[in-house]
């Protein structure tokens, strides 16, 4: 079965940098497929998920959380509808954020950041290991979804949809 690996925190601000072509082109081995420059990758061959954040691990220059979903878990976050009530547009990203684990407890949803007027961010649902929310392109929010790891107890890294319906084109389907 397939793989997706997301690391947390990388390319951002100038810290933890690497490149992620470089990288998947070491794991040719595994058929990686790079996806974008935050540390997005698709291993197309069956790997087990210990042996994987080794791979991982062993050729990056630094530490990182590695987090990682059989592909089967983003065909089925794919296959439902969970934007239907917020369609595209401009001024709105729509996110997931993968925990590296399951939450210690569930977070009572949805929230809205600020918790008084208008909102910033919004986080609309937990379907398994994947937060899924909204927010508006303001300054104020990278500060808010750095508090998703205090919500569901675990960390998490994060993703625009854009870049999960990538995932979803380069995975070989069930």
């Amino acid at each position: 079965m397939a793989s997706v690996v997301l690391l947390r925190g990388v390319n951002v601000g100038g810290h933890r940098t690497f490149r992620p072509s470089r990288l998947a082109a070491s794991l040719r081995h595994l058929d990686a497929v790079n996806i974008g420059a935050a540390g997005t990758f698709v291993i197309r061959k069956p790997v087990n998920r210990t042996q994987l954040r080794d791979e991982f691990a062993r050729r990056l220059p630094f530490e990182t959380e590695i987090v990682v979903c059989p592909s089967q878990d983003i065909i089925k976050l794919m296959a439902r509808d969970v934007f239907a009530d917020y369609p595209q547009r401009p001024d709105i990203v729509r996110f997931v954020s993968v925990l590296s684990r399951p939450p210690r407890s569930a977070p009572s949803l949805p929230i809205s950041f600020p918790t008084r007027g208008k909102w910033l961010m919004k986080v609309l649902a937990l379907d398994g290991r994947f937060l899924l929310g909204v927010y508006r392109r303001h300054m104020k929010v990278i500060g808010y979804l750095g508090m998703l790891d205090r919500v569901c107890g675990v960390p998490v890294t994060t993703r625009n949809w854009n870049t999960i319906t990538a995932i979803a084109k380069v995975l070989p389907h069930l």
